[in-house]
């Protein structure tokens, strides 16, 4: 909705929720500032009356769309008038038991960075003036569980806002097997968390396709642009399938590798069989799947590929990638 369409629907409501006998349409008219601007006097006559009632009536359905109770009743005079009678547009009192108070409290604190901090901290306050009991601590009635979301990334805060206000976004990003970032510029959807690290899902202009960023690749400002997306944002973005994708865990494949005693216990959880070769060294079977390389480079020289050849040949790039950087 555009701002000034939601300021004058704000202030034709407060107009009706304000006045204690009907307001015909000609006093509203004459009352709020959008309408005096668009059709009162000294509006340089781009108004007509007829232009006016068209508006009002399409004001007053969206107000009434959006739950205000808006009643119609003739004046003294024979006009017909209207108001918001303020018993007619009361929220009913809050209730919540322990366990709700107690949910509701730990979600309000699974924000602990970034703007949302204090936005969450309000909520809170809230909550405990809508019914949370003073004796209940979310904490204890759940078992000690302390949710976070971490936001180490400064890239978070100014990406969260650009998904929420549809801004397009430039930044430098460096891919894993990649010696220097490069400037991509991105109509960004969503982002989420994943096994700890932060991505991005959005529209990548330069290579006109979906793609999934890790906001630890980020590097430098990111900066919004004030300009409209040029692609459709999907009603669903998979962000997790796509990482869980290129992070190997959808395998339709097996990798072998050597891997040396003590080491790479992530890579021993998922191993679908273990073998010790000796002198320091095991051989394991891992499911491989896209990505998989990115993440054998990660354990540096502890790992060795055996097979398959592409997988070998991959690693061998992400290395001599790094090393170069």
């Amino acid at each position: 909705m555009a701002i000034a369409k939601a300021e004058r629907l704000m202030n034709l409501a407060l107009c009706l929720l304000g006045t204690r006998r009907p307001l015909s349409k000609r006093e509203l008219r004459d009352s709020i500032e959008a309408y005096v601007e668009a059709f009162g006097p000294g509006s340089g006559g781009s108004g007509s009356e007829d232009s006016f009632n068209r508006m009002f009536e399409r004001d007053k359905d969206d107000l009434r769309e959006l739950g205000l109770v808006i009643e119609t009743v003739e004046n003294l005079d024979g006009e017909v008038g209207y108001l918001a009678r303020r018993d007619s547009n009361r929220l009913p009192p809050i209730t919540l038991d322990a366990e709700e108070a107690a949910a509701l409290g730990l979600a309000a604190k699974v924000w602990q960075q970034a703007r949302l901090a204090g936005a969450a901290s309000g909520a809170l306050q809230k909550l405990r003036a809508a019914g949370l009991p003073e004796d209940v601590d979310p904490y204890e009635a759940h078992g000690a569980l302390e949710p976070r979301i971490p936001v180490h990334e400064a890239a978070f805060e100014p990406l969260m806002l650009a998904c929420r206000d549809r801004r397009p976004v430039v930044f430098e990003y460096r891919k894993a097997n990649a010696a220097r970032p490069e400037t991509r510029q991105v109509e960004p959807w969503a982002l989420e968390c994943w096994r700890g690290h932060w991505y991005l899902a959005g529209w990548d202009r330069d290579r006109g396709a979906e793609r999934v960023f890790r906001l630890s690749r980020i590097t430098g400002k990111v900066r919004s642009r004030a300009a409209r997306f040029t692609a459709p944002v999907p009603d669903v973005v998979t962000v997790r399938e796509t990482v869980a994708g290129w992070a190997g865990e959808i395998a339709d494949r097996s990798a072998r590798i050597r891997l040396r005693s003590g080491a790479g216990y992530p890579l021993r959880a998922k191993a679908t069989s273990v073998r010790e070769l000796g002198d320091g060294w095991d051989e394991l079977e891992i499911p491989y799947g896209h990505g998989l390389d990115a993440w054998l480079v990660e354990f540096g020289p502890d790992v060795v590929v055996l097979e398959p050849a592409e997988l070998r040949a991959d690693v061998v790039d992400r290395l001599r990638a790094v090393a170069k950087g």
